[in-house]
């Protein structure tokens, strides 16, 4: 293979873990038994390394004593809260297969996902600001009102028989968290440890749904290896130790709050710090000012909402050094400031997908500042990454092409859809990510958009993400989105939809005069549009679709 090609391989000489999740926490919680391992502001928890591993468990081996078989999966459909960490550990130590729900989810897709993979069981609070989960759930299952606790036989979704509820008020039908905890006695626990001999770190232990633009969603199914061995990768990346307290604001239902988050730390013995159930910037600047936080993770919108709160100004903030924004594309003006104002100067940059478990490349605190800020780093250890034309070739260093990752951290598969995992898994074992990217000579890694998102008007391609860093440096704006828009002469025009510094004001000539002194005329924005705010995800992530969508019906094309 040419030196020139766009071929990464993370050689290594740190070995990968042949741990389950299991007996992760086991070796951790010897290792460090007195150093904190969770703490939940917003529920009073707190817990050391032993504390931890107790609870976890009495959790598993409740799991077991209800009737649940390994291989069996259990649902979480809560916010973060302290439950959410225990049940990440206790369900795969016993074997079982912890599906994440979106807390966003409602009816339609609750039924989706429960059926799609046969859920058993399902944890859930009661509510959570205006979302009434158990109401959700009963309209579903009515017949769990009047049920027995276990015996749950609900038409709409014949395999779930558990419901588990996070909630000191018992309603119909439901157990709650501290009777499950209850039935974790010795004869459980020693059916725990005969159930833990019997794992191998292949096994499935995790799903997670991917937020598809398009179709039902697609069941990610994770291994104990996969996750346990990106979690320390990512940890290592962050030079984590057993002295470190890493505040987590995003969401653990997905791979950022669970993986990059909660097991990053307890690979390597530091402490899990949840500021509250969602996102909230005053909350999180408190909780690391007052637990003395050394990490902090968030998608650049997070940043953002920190950053320009009107108190961030009043927070000490210098026990800061690492953390990761990852989740989208991060401004390189953003970055500058998280490092200059928040202390975050070890600050790394991550990116993958929920497919491969997820992290395929991380800046690390050697790199330069513009390597920080110009690139997702290079290769994680242990992994290969290749980018391909569309006949699948290699392409040469510099060239955009699409990502493909190989390795340890690659799924299973999407749960019992063999269609759809050979979309995006070769028989070579590629994922094929869909993200266009291009690798320099020194093998850092620069993602210039989605397949799908790349812009081609009159034949030349466009990648929004080169505009969006341009006019990120733009006085007056705070952030911006670009993306395709159709067009009868062009085949597709480019359109940003920009939101501006609070009490700023611009014009779309003034947005496109400013493009047309420094960008290609085809680079330069058709369309401008000013907004408060982007479709979102739950996660942060940017629904572009969503966008183009409304320019549509606004343009009648």
């Amino acid at each position: 293979m040419s030196s020139a090609a766009s071929y990464v391989h993370g050689a290594s000489a740190q070995p990968l873990l042949g741990d389950t999740v299991g007996s992760l926490i086991d070796r951790i919680a010897v290792a460090y038994p007195d150093r904190p391992a969770l703490v939940v502001r917003a529920q009073g928890v707190r817990l050391s390394y032993r504390q931890f591993h107790t609870e976890v468990e009495r959790i598993a081996a409740g799991l077991l004593a209800l009737g649940l078989e390994p291989g069996e999966r259990i649902g979480i459909w809560s916010p973060n809260r302290a439950e959410w960490v225990l049940l990440q550990f206790a369900a795969p130590k016993a074997g079982l297969v912890l599906v994440n729900i979106n807390p966003a989810y409602r009816t339609h897709e609750l039924e989706y996902s429960l059926n799609k993979v046969a859920c058993r069981a399902l944890v859930l609070p009661r509510r959570f600001k205006t979302s009434h989960y158990l109401d959700i759930l009963t309209e579903l299952a009515p017949e769990l009102a009047a049920g027995v606790p276990g015996e749950l036989r609900a038409a709409r979704l014949p395999a779930l028989r558990e419901v588990v509820l996070l909630d000191d008020e018992p309603a119909p039908g439901t157990r709650g968290w501290w009777q499950l905890a209850a039935l974790g006695d010795a004869a459980a626990l020693a059916r725990l440890h005969e159930v833990e001999r019997e794992l191998g770190f292949d096994d499935p232990v995790n799903i997670q749904f991917t937020s598809g633009t398009t179709g039902a969603p697609k069941g990610a199914t994770l291994t104990h290896h996969n996750i346990v061995n990106n979690g320390w990768f990512i940890g290592e990346a962050m030079r984590l130790t057993e002295y470190d307290r890493l505040c987590i604001p995003v969401p653990f239902y997905h791979c950022f709050g669970m993986v990059l988050g909660n097991l990053a730390c307890v690979t390597h013995g530091a402490c899990m710090v949840i500021p509250g159930e969602g996102f909230d910037a005053l909350a999180t600047l408190e909780t690391v000012a007052e637990e003395k936080c050394t990490g902090l993770h968030g998608v650049p919108t997070m940043f953002i909402a920190e950053l320009e709160h009107p108190r961030f100004v009043e927070f000490d903030l210098s026990t800061l050094r690492t953390g990761i924004m990852a989740g989208s594309p991060c401004p390189i003006e953003v970055m500058r400031r998280v490092v200059g104002e928040m202390h975050l100067a070890e600050i790394t940059i991550a990116y993958g997908m929920t497919e491969t478990s997820p992290v395929s490349f991380q800046t690390v605190p050697d790199d330069p500042l513009e390597r920080r800020v110009d690139s997702v780093g290079r290769i994680h250890p242990q992994l290969e990454v290749k980018l391909v034309d569309e006949r699948g070739r290699i392409v040469p260093r510099g060239t955009p092409g699409e990502l493909c990752t190989r390795g340890y951290s690659v799924m299973l598969g999407y749960w019992e859809d063999e269609s759809r995992t050979r979309e995006v898994i070769d028989a070579a074992r590629w994922m094929h990510t869909g993200d266009l990217a291009v690798i320099d000579a020194d093998g850092y890694c620069r993602i210039v958009g989605r397949l799908k998102d790349m812009i081609i008007r009159g034949g030349e391609n466009v990648y929004p993400r080169e505009i969006e860093e341009f006019l990120y440096a733009h006085p007056k704006v705070l952030d911006v989105q670009v993306f395709g828009v159709p067009d009868t002469k062009f085949g597709e025009q480019v359109c940003a939809w920009v939101r501006l510094r609070e009490g700023a004001g611009a014009s779309e000539a003034e947005i496109q005069d400013y493009c047309r002194h420094h960008l290609a005329y085809y680079k330069v924005p058709h369309y401008v549009r000013f907004v408060d705010a982007f479709p979102m995800t739950v996660t942060g992530k940017v629904q572009k679709y969503r966008m183009r969508e409304a320019m549509v019906d606004e343009l009648d094309l």
